[in-house]
C-alpha cells in the first residue's frame, strides 16, 4: 500500500474567552463550530493569574491531559490526590466514574499551558479513577535534523512515552528550526490535529500558506502528517492523534457519556453523592478563591 500524506482540511483561529473563576482560555476544540473531533473533547490553551483559576469542579467519563507551557498549577481532589505541575510537567488524568478536584495556580505571574480532553469509549467509562503524572524530566525528549520532539504520549523519531493511554493516543510537542521538515506517521483509522504554540508553519503540502500560532489544523485521511518551517523563528506545535471511538457522545459540561439517560444518571449520581461521587459530600479544597 502507497503511504500518503494528511491534507488540511479545516482549520480554526482560538480566540480568548472567559471560562472558570477568571481565568482565559483559547478554545480551539469543544466550541460552537467543532463540538469534538473524536476521540477528542476539548482542546483549551489557558492563561490565569491568581486569584483567578479553576475551583472545585466534578468530570466523569473521559480523560483530562494538563501540560504546562509557563509557571505552575497545584490541582487537589476529593481522594485526598494533591500536587503541583510546573513548566514542562504533564498530567494525565482519567476521570472515569468520578472526580471532583480543583485547579489552581501555584506561582506568581501568569500560568500557561493546553488541557486536552479524551473520550473514554463506553466499556472504560465507569472505570475507578486513575493519575499518571510525569515531570519535565522524565518526558522522553529526542533532537534530529533541526526537529526536536517531546512524546508524551506515542512515539516520534524512535523513542516513545511512558504515559499509557485508555484510548489509543499520540500527543507529541514540536519544534521545528528553520529549514526543518518533519514527516509523522500516524495510523491510518486515526483522527488528527496540530495545534500551533509559535512561529509560522506549513502543514500537509509544501504549496500551503504558512499559518500562525493559536491555529487548530484538522487533517483528512493518510498514514503521515508533514510540515515545514519556511521562516527564521522557530515554529512550536503539538500533534495530537487519537483512534475515534464511533460511539455517541451526550455531553453536559464535566460529564461525557453516550446516552441522555446516562447523563441524567450522572447528574443524579453527583447531587446524591453516590457511584463514584461519595467523598464529594464532605470535601472542600485548600486552595479555595
Amino acid at each position: 500500500m502507497s503511504s500518503s500524506t494528511r491534507s488540511v482540511v479545516r482549520k480554526f483561529q482560538a480566540r480568548p474567552q472567559h471560562e472558570g473563576l477568571g481565568a482565559v482560555v483559547r478554545r480551539s476544540i469543544g466550541r460552537y463550530e467543532l463540538k469534538y473531533f473524536d476521540p477528542f473533547l476539548m482542546l483549551d490553551e489557558f492563561s490565569v493569574s491568581a486569584p483567578a483559576g479553576f475551583p472545585d469542579h466534578p468530570h466523569r467519563g473521559f480523560e483530562t491531559v494538563t501540560y504546562m507551557l509557563q509557571g505552575a498549577i497545584t490541582h487537589e481532589d476529593f481522594a485526598a490526590h494533591k500536587g503541583t505541575i510546573s513548566a514542562g510537567d504533564l498530567q494525565w488524568m482519567t476521570a472515569g466514574r468520578g472526580i471532583v478536584h480543583s485547579e489552581m495556580p501555584a506561582a506568581q505571574g501568569v500560568q500557561k499551558g493546553l488541557q486536552l480532553w479524551i473520550n473514554l469509549s463506553s466499556k472504560h467509562k465507569m472505570i475507578e479513577p486513575r493519575y499518571q503524572e510525569i515531570s519535565s524530566k522524565e518526558i522522553p525528549e529526542v533532537e534530529n535534523n533541526g526537529i526536536k520532539v517531546r512524546v508524551m504520549a506515542g512515539e516520534a523519531l524512535g523513542i516513545k512515552s511512558p504515559v499509557y493511554t485508555m484510548t489509543p493516543t499520540m500527543y507529541l510537542d514540536f519544534t521545528l528550526q528553520q529549514g526543518a521538515h518533519l514527516r509523522q506517521p500516524v495510523p491510518i483509522s486515526w483522527n488528527a490535529f496540530v495545534y500551533i504554540l509559535e512561529g509560522d508553519g506549513v502543514f500537509g503540502s509544501l504549496r500551503s500558506s504558512p499559518v500562525a500560532a493559536h491555529h487548530l489544523l484538522l487533517f483528512g485521511h493518510g498514514d503521515r502528517v508533514e510540515a515545514w518551517n519556511k521562516s527564521a523563528k522557530p515554529l512550536r506545535f503539538v500533534l495530537a492523534g487519537g483512534e475515534p471511538s464511533g460511539e455517541p457522545i451526550v455531553q453536559l459540561g464535566p460529564f461525557v457519556m453516550n446516552t441522555q439517560e446516562e447523563i441524567d444518571q450522572t447528574i443524579d449520581d453527583y447531587e446524591n453523592f453516590v457511584n463514584g461521587f461519595e467523598n464529594a459530600r464532605h470535601w472542600r479544597s485548600h486552595q479555595r478563591v
